[in-house]
């Protein structure tokens, strides 16, 4: 699992892991290595694998948003945010972990002793294994120019704590071990304790019993029964933002134009690592999937569907690249419509290659939905995007918003049950949604950042930029909360806090509910 946190909302790898929460991406965290591994991380059944924590850690705060690029952070945050969720999944059995593949703090993820040897394997007695990202040990003396040769690079990344290096492919990383523990630069107690920690592993994972399996020894996989989980996740993680005036559900009968280079694409839906490295020619492996048009289609008739996309992606080019847009056909064709289904967002991307200079949505795709909005037709913006993208200028001009992020190959699916009102929304926002690409607050901000006035020779207004809050999501119901009672009035450090709270459905609709409790000091 990837356990970085994801505050920083620029950064390409958000998507991957929890969201911005330390306790949230912990209890995930957890769950995700228990469901991986088992319950014995010493005994890993031939149903299970070996989960790796990736990418220890401090990764997913880089400092100007772009990915393997410097973070700086103070050692509280360190310990109480980055390290908490590698903590809870280390505690819970986790048997391996892949590295930062940036600096934090000047130093190198993959040449930093007191991260890898002391915060792991020493003061939590740690006996799994450590590997690195990919080629992280050459960055040492190619990118980051810390080591004066390859060789010394080596050297400092398995003294720091590395076990196990990536590439498989470099021969030279092999020449250059021997030699530096015959030259007594890498001691040779190093390597038995780097040897026992990949045989460990393989040991545990069963590997000198079972070293081969086939796809008829798991009968499960891609059967029925992982259909229903994977459908019921994607609607459960859809989050409804904005549901002016009731819009939704979409009543059955009227006819809905189908627009946003989202529409029609699996490749949205997956992301860039599902199929292939970037998502690039994914649609050829999930041709019976539906994407969001055909799951529409089905779910309304084919006959009451109107598709005309306006901006689609230029597939032959790089992912951020659009065709020439064709806004006003897609103008044209919501006269036939009595809603408009516009959906935006991101193609598929995954690391350095999902950098972008800003977070705002295309403009191309903008100026799609503005121009829909001139029509009077009710508008629902689809967002279908690895991270939140700014659509401030958007949000006035729709009815409803629902963002669907990227929700696999069952997302069609389960957007349409949720805009049919087959099914109810109860997912929330798991990071803060910002309005602006300015400044970021997320949803722990210090006092000073929400205060209405500043102090000093001038007095002026200061306003946050947050377009939704971290756990924020919209139902089709409602819900009450009452009989709020906490086990004790006062507490220390060391005293452990129960909370009770009733929760009444008092609408209309069946739903589910988060109940969230925030905490802070007064």
């Amino acid at each position: 699992p990837v356990l970085d946190m994801g505050p920083q909302p620029a950064w390409p790898r958000q998507w991957e892991g929890y969201g911005e929460d330390p306790y949230l991406a912990s209890e995930i965290g957890r769950e995700v290595v228990m469901g991986m591994q088992g319950t014995d991380p010493n005994h890993i059944g031939r149903e299970n694998i070996s989960a790796c924590l990736k990418h220890y850690m401090g990764y997913g705060v880089p400092f100007n948003g772009l990915d393997r690029t410097p973070a700086i952070i103070n050692e509280q945050d360190m310990r109480e945010k980055q390290f908490a969720p590698f903590l809870e999944a280390l505690r819970n059995g986790a048997l391996s972990i892949m590295t930062n593949s940036s600096t934090i703090n000047g130093v190198n993820g993959v040449a930093n002793p007191v991260l890898l040897t002391q915060w792991v394997k020493q003061d939590l007695s740690w006996d799994g294994m450590i590997v690195t990202d990919w080629a992280d040990i050459t960055s040492l003396y190619e990118r980051d120019r810390i080591a004066s040769s390859y060789k010394e690079a080596v050297k400092m990344a398995i003294n720091a704590g590395i076990d196990m290096a990536m590439v498989p492919s470099s021969w030279q990383f092999c020449i250059d071990l021997k030699e530096l523990v015959k030259e007594g630069q890498v001691p040779m107690s190093r390597i038995d304790d780097a040897v026992r920690r990949i045989l460990r592993l393989k040991f545990r994972l069963g590997l000198f019993d079972t070293p081969y399996t086939v796809k008829g020894d798991y009968p499960e996989f891609a059967s029925a029964q992982s259909a229903v989980v994977s459908l019921t996740a994607a609607e459960e993680s859809m989050v409804l933002l904005k549901n002016q005036a009731n819009i939704l559900p979409l009543p059955k009968g009227k006819k809905i134009l189908v627009a946003g280079p989202n529409a029609h694409t699996m490749r949205g839906l997956n992301g860039g690592w599902s199929y292939t490295w970037q998502g690039s020619g994914i649609d050829r492996f999930t041709a019976h999937f539906n994407t969001i048009l055909e799951a529409l289609e089905n779910k309304f008739g084919k006959e009451n569907v109107v598709y005309e996309p306006g901006v689609t992606y230029n597939e032959m080019a790089f992912w951020t690249e659009e065709h020439e847009p064709e806004i006003e056909k897609a103008v044209a064709a919501a006269a036939l419509a009595d809603f408009i289904v516009v959906c935006i967002g991101e193609n598929s991307y995954c690391e350095t290659t999902g950098n972008i200079p800003n977070l705002f949505i295309s403009p191309n795709q903008a100026n799609l939905v503005k121009e829909l909005a001139k029509t009077g037709k009710p508008v629902v913006i689809i967002l279908n995007e690895g991270r939140p993208r700014v659509i401030v200028d958007l949000v006035p001009m729709a009815s409803a918003i629902v963002n669907v992020m990227l929700p696999g190959n069952y997302g069609g699916d389960a957007l349409a049950n949720l805009l049919a009102g087959d099914a109810n929304f109860s997912g929330k926002l798991s990071y803060t949604y910002p309005s602006c690409c300015n400044g970021y607050t997320t949803y722990d901000y210090k006092v000073c950042e929400v205060r209405s006035t500043t102090e000093g020779a001038y007095d002026y207004f200061a306003n946050t930029n947050i377009q939704w809050p971290f756990g924020y999501g919209l139902s089709y119901t409602t819900f009450e909360y009452s009989n709020l009672k906490a086990n004790r009035t006062s507490f220390t450090a060391d005293d452990e806090l129960t909370f009770t709270v009733d929760v009444k459905n008092s609408g209309n609709v069946a739903g589910k509910e988060s109940v969230l409790l925030y905490s802070s000091d007064l």
